[in-house]
C-alpha cells in the first residue's frame, strides 16, 4: 500500500495507479471508457486549436487507447473543417475496443500507413525512408503523437521508432497525448526514440515522468485537463509534486524567540582554495532563519573565514593538516555539537585522505540531524549503508557525479534512471536524499519521493549547493523533519533564485551570494502569495532550454 502523500504534495500516480483510476470510473462508478476517450479527445483537440489555429494536422496513431484518443482528435478537427491526415501504425482490422469504435466514426478520408500510403489488408507496411508521400504527410502545421500510451515501457522498435524519428524530424509542432511516445510515464526513462513534444496533454493526473528527467526535457509544456473521472478515485501514489504551499510549513520567529530557539547550525568543512564554499552555507544558514551559526574550519583558515564572512558568522578552528581537516578535529566539532541544532557536514571538505576520515568519523559519531554533502558525500563513496547506523535524521544532497560515486556507477547510468537510483541510495542509507537538478528528487527510505517543478535557471552556478545545504540546515536546526525541510529548503532556494534573477534581470550573471541575499525576500513572497490565495505557477521551459535546480559545484 501507498504511503499517504503529505498535503504540501500533489500526487503524480505512475501506470499502475492510472490503470486502477480509470478500473474504479469505468467498472466502479459506470462510466463509459468511451466517454473518458471522447473528452480526453476533445481536450486535446482544444489545446491544439490554441497552440495552433490555423493549417493541415496530422494525427498519428498506434493501435491502442493514446491511438483511441487521437482519433477522436483527427474527428472533432475534421468536423470543424480542419484538414486533417490520419496515419495508423497498424492495420484498421487490428484496432480493438474503444479504438476500434472511433476509427469507424471517423469522417473524410481513410487513415494512411506511415508512408503515406493506402492501407490494405495484404499490403505490409512500406520503408518511410525517401518516401515522397510520406513527407507530405509531415508537412503540417502540428503533428499529434497519438503513438504510446502511459503503459509503455521499454524501446520502441519497428514502425514505432520510424514514427517517433519522423515525427521528431518534421518542423512542425508537436502535442503529445498523455505522455511523449517512447517516455516512461512512470519513470521518465528514455531507452530509445523518443517524441520531443512542444505540449503535452495529460489525462486527469500529471504522471512522474513528465515531470522527472529524461522525460521532462522531452514534454515541453505541459498541460492536465480533467476527463470526467469522478471525486474519490483511488490515489495510491507515491510521488508527488512539490506545491508551493510546503513553504508554509515553515518556521517563524515570534515575540519569545531567542537565538537558541531560531536554531544553531554548525558548518563543518573548508580546506585550502575552498574557504567560499562554508562560508556560503553559513550565510544561507542564517538567512534562512538559523539563530546563530558556527563554521568550523581548519584552524589555519579560520582568519580567511572570519575576515571575509558576516561579522554575524562565529568561528572554531579546528585541528588540520596544511589547511586540510583531520579525524583528530572531530572530538571539538561533536564539543561544539552540546549545544544541538543541526550539522551540515562537507561544503569546501576537500578530498585529502585526512579529510575523508575526518567526514566519515564526523558523520558516524555526530547525534544532530545532519546534511551531507559536496566532499562530505566523495568521503563515502561506496560505504552508503554505514549512514543507516546514525541516530539521527540525515539529508544526503548529491548532484548526478556524486550520488554516482556514492552508489559506484557512471553519472550518465544516474542520468538515465533519475527516480530508481536516488530511491536505492535513500534505502541503502536510511536517508533522505536528494538529487539534485531542474526536476530535484527527494527520497525517502520507503520510496516515497517529492519532485521540484524546478523552474529556476539561475541556480545553474557555482556555489548555489553549498547554499541549499546551509538553507535545509537551518530548518533542520529549527525543528523541521528531515523530509519537509529538505523540500521547502528546495522550494525557497528555487524561488530566491528566480528572485535574484528578477533583482538583475536576467538568470545569466545571476550568482551564488545573490541568491543568499535573496532568501528573505523569497520567503517574503511567497508569504504575500499564500495570503492573496493564488496558487504559484509551476514553471516549465520550452523544449530543449536548460533549466537549473541547482549548481554542480
Amino acid at each position: 500500500m501507498a504511503n499517504q502523500l503529505p498535503s504540501w504534495l500533489h500526487p503524480l500516480p505512475d501506470a499502475e495507479a492510472m490503470r486502477a483510476i480509470d478500473k474504479w470510473a469505468i467498472e466502479g462508478r459506470g462510466v463509459p471508457g468511451l466517454d473518458l476517450m471522447e473528452r480526453a479527445g476533445a481536450g486535446v483537440a482544444r489545446a491544439l486549436e490554441r497552440l495552433a489555429p490555423d493549417g493541415p494536422v496530422t494525427v498519428v496513431c498506434g493501435k491502442g487507447n493514446n491511438g483511441g484518443d487521437g482519433l477522436v482528435v483527427a474527428r472533432l478537427l475534421r468536423e470543424s473543417g480542419r484538414p486533417v491526415t490520419v496515419v495508423c501504425l497498424a492495420p484498421p482490422e487490428e484496432f480493438a475496443g474503444d479504438a476500434r469504435t472511433n476509427l469507424e466514426r471517423l469522417p473524410g478520408e481513410t487513415p494512411v500507413r506511415l508512408s503515406g500510403d493506402q492501407w490494405s489488408s495484404a499490403a505490409e507496411q512500406a520503408p518511410l525512408a525517401g518516401a515522397a508521400s510520406a513527407n507530405a504527410v509531415f508537412a503540417a502545421a502540428v503533428l499529434v503523437d497519438a503513438v504510446l500510451g502511459t503503459g509503455f515501457q521499454g524501446e520502441p522498435r519497428g514502425v514505432v521508432a520510424e514514427a517517433i524519428d519522423a515525427i521528431n524530424a518534421s518542423a512542425a509542432q508537436v502535442i503529445s497525448i498523455d505522455v511523449p511516445s517512447g517516455v516512461d510515464a512512470s519513470s521518465g526513462v528514455v531507452r530509445g526514440a523518443a517524441v520531443h513534444a512542444t505540449l503535452t496533454v495529460s489525462f486527469h493526473a500529471a504522471k512522474p515522468g513528465l515531470w522527472i528527467n529524461p522525460g521532462k526535457t522531452h514534454a515541453g509544456e505541459l498541460q492536465t485537463i480533467d476527463i470526467g473521472i469522478p471525486r474519490g478515485a483511488p490515489s495510491d501514489a507515491s510521488i508527488g509534486l512539490i506545491e508551493p504551499g510546503v513553504l508554509e510549513q515553515l518556521p517563524r520567529r515570534d515575540a519569545p524567540s531567542t537565538k537558541f530557539t531560531s536554531g544553531h547550525v554548525l558548518i563543518a568543512g573548508g580546506s585550502r582554495g575552498l574557504t567560499g564554499a562554508p562560508r556560503m552555507a553559513a550565510e544561507a544558514s542564517m538567512r534562512a532563519g538559523a539563530g546563530y551559526v558556527t563554521a568550523c574550519v581548519p584552524a589555519s583558515l579560520q582568519s580567511v573565514l572570519a575576515s571575509a564572512g558576516t561579522p554575524e558568522l562565529m568561528t572554531r578552528g579546528l585541528s588540520d593538516d596544511d589547511g586540510a581537516l583531520s579525524e583528530d578535529a572531530v572530538g571539538e566539532v561533536l564539543e561544539a555539537s552540546a549545544r544541538g541544532g543541526a550539522l551540515a557536514l562537507g561544503p569546501g571538505l576537500g578530498r585529502h585522505q585526512g579529510s575523508f576520515a575526518f567526514a566519515r568519523a564526523l558523520a558516524a559519531k555526530a547525534e544532530l540531524p545532519m546534511v551531507l554533502d559536496a566532499d562530505g558525500l566523495n568521503a563515502h563513496a561506496g560505504r552508503l549503508a554505514v549512514l543507516r547506523a546514525r541516530g539521527a535524521a540525515s539529508v544526503l544532497t548529491p548532484h548526478a557525479g556524486e550520488l554516482g560515486r556514492l552508489l559506484e556507477l557512471d553519472s550518465s547510468e544516474i542520468e538515465r534512471e533519475r527516480l530508481h537510483h536516488v530511491r536505492a541510495a535513500a534505502e541503502q542509507s536510511g536517508a533522505i536524499v536528494l538529487l539534485k537538478g531542474d526536476d530535484t528528487l527527494i527520497a525517502k527510505p520507503d520510496g516515497t519521493v517529492a519532485v521540484s517543478p524546478g523552474g529556476s535557471p539561475a541556480l545553474a552556478t557555482a556555489g548555489t549547493g553549498d547554499v541549499l545545504s546551509g538553507v535545509i540546515a537551518a530548518l533542520l536546526a529549527q525543528g523541521l523533519d528531515a523530509f519537509t525541510a529538505a523540500a521547502a529548503g528546495v522550494t525557497l532556494h528555487a524561488e530566491a533564485g528566480r528572485e535574484a534573477a528578477r533583482r538583475l534581470g536576467a538568470a545569466e550573471g545571476v550568482i551564488a551570494t545573490d541568491v543568499i541575499a535573496a532568501l528573505p525576500a523569497a520567503r517574503a513572497r511567497a508569504k504575500r502569495v499564500r495570503a492573496r490565495g493564488i496558487r504559484a505557477a509551476r514553471p516549465r521551459a520550452a523544449v530543449g532550454e536548460h533549466r537549473g535546480e541547482a549548481g554542480d559545484d
